[in-house]
């Protein structure tokens, strides 16, 4: 599983596609909270908060994650080394697992840059440090969580085909669905399916409490992915 893990982090980086995606990703965060006027400039804003980022991030995920893990397995089926794969002496949630945590890894890379407008906010605040880690902290978990579920979503739509476009179009229109359709569809039929939403889940934790309920869906939801994405292999 290591190998394969290794082996993600390695392809994602032997091409220019991988660091456009994260400095992509970068730049356009960078240009709202810092360049672009508008509500979600800090400077602008007159306070000191991420707040606007936290609102960003979800959306940009939407298009970066699926841009990741768009080749994970159609990429393997295209070149037909998925079948080789399976022969290794690995089991095939070994290989799903390994595959998933590439991802992800790409995706804490790609976050890890951000951590300093933390320290540019934290030095902005009127007096010095006046900001709320604790929200921040919720937040960054809670994009974790994001992450955690758009690559799962990922990886399994890049089972459904050969071509690279097909998944990450189906990935973009899920993760759409999985952040605020459950909770257009409550609003349009009045049923209590805000819960089964990434965004009520993601508001919660952003607020610095860290409720158990929020960290079991999104590991559980993940989890789903996963277990279609094996059932899917299994049955081709």
């Amino acid at each position: 599983m290591i190998a394969i893990l290794r082996k993600e982090i390695q392809s994602f980086f032997s091409s220019p596609v991988g660091y456009l995606v994260i400095v992509s990703f970068l730049l356009i965060n960078g240009l709202f909270l810092w360049v672009l006027k508008g509500e979600f400039n800090i400077l602008n804003y007159g306070f000191a908060d991420l707040s606007g980022y936290y609102f960003l991030a979800p959306w940009i995920f939407v298009f970066l994650i699926p841009a990741i893990s768009m080749k994970s397995f159609s990429e393997e089926k295209k070149q037909g080394t998925l079948e080789l794969l399976i022969t290794k002496p690995i089991s095939l949630s070994q290989l799903i697992v390994g595959k998933y945590l590439g991802v992800l890894c790409l995706i804490i890379i790609a976050l890890l840059p951000t951590l300093l407008y933390i320290y540019t906010v934290y030095q902005l605040g009127n007096p010095v440090g006046n900001i709320d880690l604790g929200a921040t902290l919720g937040a960054y978990t809670g994009l974790f969580g994001i992450a955690m579920v758009y690559s799962a979503i990922g990886i399994f739509t890049s089972t459904l085909s050969t071509n690279q476009i097909v998944p990450f179009i189906l990935a973009v229109f899920a993760c759409l669905f999985m952040y605020f359709g459950f909770d257009k569809l409550a609003e349009l039929t009045g049923w209590p399916l805000h819960n089964f939403g990434i965004e009520n889940h993601f508001n919660n934790i952003s607020k610095g409490i860290l409720d158990t309920r929020d960290i079991i869906y999104f590991i559980s939801t993940a989890a789903l992915f996963l277990f279609l994405t094996k059932l899917t292999l299994s049955k081709k």
